[in-house]
């Protein structure tokens, strides 16, 4: 098969790190490189192929969801103190609560 020649360009401190890691290798800088990016093409085909099913579902409800209408605006509603520790208790089964008991990424 004819081989291609490929130019990089790179920092000297990278390009020496990569020659002396080519060299405890037992490889020329070529195919360190090579072995190097074979094997970072095959760990992304494979993690895409795991997540195919996921990313088509996710693309699946995209496009169902940019053909619902708009949400109404939700009038402010007032919560008596009552309404107030309940919603916070269901955030908290849902979100969990924190050793102080406060949801995470929320202020006192």
């Amino acid at each position: 098969m004819a081989k291609t020649r490929i130019s990089i360009s790179l920092e000297q401190e990278q390009a020496e790190r990569i020659r002396q890691h080519a060299e405890r290798s037992g490889m020329d800088v070529s195919a360190y490189l090579v072995h190097a990016a074979t094997r970072q093409m095959a760990e992304s085909d494979a993690i895409e192929e795991q997540f195919a099913g996921v990313d088509a579902l996710i693309a699946r409800a995209e496009r169902e969801a940019a053909g619902l209408p708009e949400e109404p605006a939700v009038a402010s509603v007032e919560l008596t103190e009552q309404e107030r520790r309940e919603v916070e208790e269901a955030l908290g089964l849902v979100h969990g609560r924190d050793q102080q008991g406060r949801r995470p990424g929320h202020a006192a």
